[in-house]
């Protein structure tokens, strides 16, 4: 099929309508307007002069600035900390966190104009305003002026918003969501956080390393359930050597905020117990952002968490509309969204495309950082599945060693019989990026065989993984 190029003549009427400019929403209209299809994006996201602030929560509230504050954040550690191991000595050092949030906000604003940059020379019509999809098929804007669309397809990327608790409402001042935390203009003395996932974990982070006093209160007993359980363990010991107070099992019951500080009152097994803290931050993940797109009157549906029903290639319960990234099901990342925007795109254009979930890196960007795809052992129990594992600690590796940065390790688990690469998971420095290996081996079917046959720069971290893969089969060169 050969998509239509011609102009029609209402302008109004495009070939695909996509709703939300996120990591998953301007992706796909990119894709679809390479794709020869007349596309608008709709996003209703506006910065503080009323300009559109494209990118969505990734790029305004969340992977963008988090990472821009873990990184400064981690230079002030490595110098106040790390360094001296180094033979750099600076007296005095000090954090600047006015100057460090407005670098902050320099690369969001830098990387928003590049979102619209692009969107610009690829031929996507950009029109602000709230969208909600009408019983007749219609895609009503509520912007200035308000505009009506009849698209031959929608494409659904509204993303997520931070999920809320009944026991600690946000007031926006002492008790704050993610966002809040991202713009705190100081440490807080002793800060608290409800919820200890990536979220809760990368926000301590950053405070924890300019002086704050953290505490994180999680409601589950197990650390990281997701992660790979030997991940969860030594990260955890980890994290708490660096000052990061961790307490599972916590269930909070009441905040009361009042003066200079907010009491949370929680309870474990022991019974009821409250601590003090200067500022709250409700990090208990995200729900989908899906309750003002007029889903029902649309006649699409949603399950029993709101995400909006889907088949395997992002098509809804109707004709013509699609759902992709937060607001449908499956892993609520950045990277998904994007993929699921081309998958549809080229659906749309009468491609086959689609994405394996089930290849889909998760990344935690703390300190070390921790990373994963495929399954984890308790996982492969679970189904049945016989399996084998290979491990290599950074300790034994000499670019780790040279760097200072020898914490963690490298998993790799396989098929008993076929050696399949069915997961591996990284707890280290930069094993965001170690992951890709991994997740291009899977993508090829690879064997850990296959991994420990390939030839690894020496000195790198990622002989890491090279190893792990021959310690699947008990021969590791440097264990």
């Amino acid at each position: 099929m050969v998509p239509r190029k011609d102009s029609p003549e209402d302008a109004a009427a495009f070939d695909v309508a996509v709703v939300g400019a996120g990591p998953g929403g301007y992706v796909a209209a990119i894709r679809c307007a390479q794709l020869g299809l007349r596309t608008v994006c709709i996003d209703k996201w506006t910065d503080p002069r009323g300009r559109p602030a494209l990118g969505g929560t990734c790029l305004n509230v969340g992977c963008i600035p988090s990472k821009a504050l873990l990184d400064s954040s981690h230079h002030f550690h490595c110098l106040s900390h790390l360094f001296p191991e180094h033979g750099i000595s600076v007296d005095g050092a000090r954090i600047d966190v006015a100057a460090m949030q407005s670098r902050k906000n320099r690369v969001v604003a830098s990387l928003g104009r590049g979102v619209a940059g692009l969107l610009r020379k690829n031929g996507v019509e950009l029109v602000t305003g709230a969208a909600r999809l009408t019983e007749d098929g219609a895609v009503e804007i509520a912007g200035s002026p308000p505009r009506s669309l009849r698209p031959r397809h929608v494409v659904l990327a509204a993303g997520s918003v931070p999920a809320a608790i009944e026991a600690a409402p946000t007031d926006g001042a002492r008790i704050v969501d993610s966002e809040g935390a991202l713009a705190f203009d100081e440490p807080p003395r002793r800060l608290a956080v409800i919820g200890a996932g990536v979220i809760g974990l990368e926000l301590g982070s950053v405070w924890n390393r300019l002086g704050s006093e953290v505490v994180l209160l999680e409601a589950l007993d197990d650390f990281l359930p997701g992660a790979d359980r030997d991940v969860a363990k030594h990260s955890l010991r980890i994290f708490r050597r660096q000052g990061l107070d961790v307490r599972l099992g916590q269930r909070v019951t009441g905040c009361e905020p009042g003066g200079e500080a907010v009491t949370v009152h929680f309870e474990d097994s022991h019974g009821a117990h409250r601590i003090e803290a200067d500022r709250l931050v409700v990090a208990v993940g995200r729900r989908p952002a899906t309750e003002a797109l007029g889903l029902e009157e649309a006649g699409i549906d949603r399950d029993e968490r709101g995400f909006i029903r889907v088949d395997g290639f992002g098509r809804t319960s109707r004709e013509g509309v699609w759902a992709i990234g937060d607001c449908a099901p499956g892993p609520m990342l950045a990277h998904r969204a994007s993929e699921d925007g081309i998958s549809v795109a080229e659906r749309i254009a009468g491609g086959k495309s689609r994405i394996d979930h089930h290849t889909v890196p998760w990344v935690i960007y703390t300190h070390p950082e921790i990373a994963w795809v495929g399954r984890t052992e308790s996982e492969l129990d679970d189904a049945g599945i016989a399996w084998r594992s290979g491990r290599f600690p950074f300790a034994a590796s000499g670019r780790a060693l040279a760097a200072g940065d020898a914490e963690g390790f490298v998993k790799v688990v396989s098929d008993e019989t076929t050696d399949e690469i069915l997961g591996v998971h990284v707890l280290g420095a930069q094993a965001s990026e170690l992951i890709a290996e991994a997740v291009t081996a899977m993508e090829f079917q690879a064997s850990a065989e296959d991994l420990a046959r390939t030839v690894h720069a020496h000195p790198t971290l990622a002989e890491g993984l090279h190893e792990a893969a021959l310690a699947v089969d008990e021969r590791a060169i440097h264990l």
